[in-house]
């Protein structure tokens, strides 16, 4: 049976769901959405000539600022909008440790989710008070390159902040952007979201060690943070390893280089499916930095012992707090 929505609900609801919705359609569809309108553009006789411009600046002169600190606008960042954003679930920033505004840090987001929602609400705008609860520190969530390949929707993105994932571009944020300009990656990527459904704790991290290494050659302090709630949002199709779904995901994963999880959530006008989250909070607390001294060459032994390092203090992170947010003692993580 569909649970359908009830006719009376208040106008800030609404407004936290068009906006919800909103962002979840940018981030599955506009990629569509910006190609289809560029080539209506390109076909119309009369905006031909400025689709052929917007061409030539974005793909010609900025082909490479997404990996030079993006172009983010203060005005895009502080809407209004972020705020209903995040009071939807609600979203909810928890900080645990001060961050030196005269630092560069890179944030290690956990999980993945199936969308990354709490990443999006708390890095991308100033919906959860990211500013004021650290003042000085400018984060810039990083996605995929392939993101930056769509028209429109790349200029969207940039807007909020957000950069290329590549290492050239993380760089460039940790030594040339200035003091706390910093970097937040959400470490488990495609891999973690086909393990996202509620109740699961399993996070791709055992061979990540990328962001480790950028961490020492740049001198960057690691701050683990964990999103109580973010594999809450959707329910997924069962896919345990072995099965023949979790092999095709794989396959597409590693052509595509993205992992099309099968998911659902709740619908705009019922509760019963649909593409959007369903209202459930996420609490994101932030962990104290781990202090990390530049080395030009880091080794593979100082390399893996940087890595264990951030894995005990992302379990104590979780062990600490889990309790307050409704999880089972003996539930612990479990790093793959």
């Amino acid at each position: 049976m569909v649970e359908w929505a009830p006719l009376k609900i208040p106008l800030k609801r609404r407004v936290q769901t068009f906006f919800v919705m909103f962002q979840v359609y940018m981030f599955l569809f506009g990629h569509i959405f910006g190609t289809c309108l560029l080539l209506l553009l390109l076909l119309n006789a009369y905006t031909r000539i400025f689709a052929a411009l917007y061409i030539g600046w974005a793909f010609i002169l900025n082909s490479r600022t997404p990996s030079r600190g993006g172009r983010s606008f203060q005005l895009a960042r502080r809407c209004k909008m972020w705020k209903y954003y995040c009071d939807y679930f609600p979203i909810r920033l928890i900080k645990t440790a001060e961050l030196d505004p005269t630092e560069n840090y890179i944030f290690g987001y956990h999980p993945h989710g199936i969308i990354g929602l709490g990443a999006l609400g708390n890095f991308c705008g100033e919906g959860t008070g990211f500013s004021e609860k650290f003042p000085g520190i400018y984060p810039h969530l990083l996605t995929l390159t392939v993101n930056f390949k769509f028209p429109f929707s790349r200029e969207y993105c940039m807007a909020m902040g957000v950069c290329s994932v590549d290492k050239d571009s993380i760089e460039y944020i940790l030594t040339k952007m200035g003091p706390g300009h910093s970097a937040a990656i959400v470490i488990g990527g495609a891999a973690e979201s086909l393990e996202a459904r509620p109740g699961n704790f399993k996070l791709t991290l055992k061979d990540r060690k990328g962001f480790v290494k950028l961490a020492l050659r740049n001198g960057a302090s690691l701050v683990p943070v964990f999103s109580f709630g973010e594999n809450d949002l959707y329910d997924q199709v069962s896919n345990p390893s072995g099965s023949a779904l979790r092999h095709w995901q794989t396959k597409v994963k590693e052509l595509m280089g993205f992992a099309p999880p099968l998911f659902h959530g709740r619908g705009v006008f019922q509760y019963t499916f649909g593409l959007l989250p369903y209202r459930r909070p996420i609490h994101t607390v932030f962990g104290a930095p781990i202090n990390v001294n530049k080395v030009k060459s880091p080794t593979a032994e100082e390399v893996d012992k940087l890595h264990c390092q951030y894995i005990t203090a992302l379990q104590d992170l979780f062990d600490k707090h889990k309790r307050n947010y409704g999880i089972d003692e003996d539930k612990c993580l479990i790093i793959c």
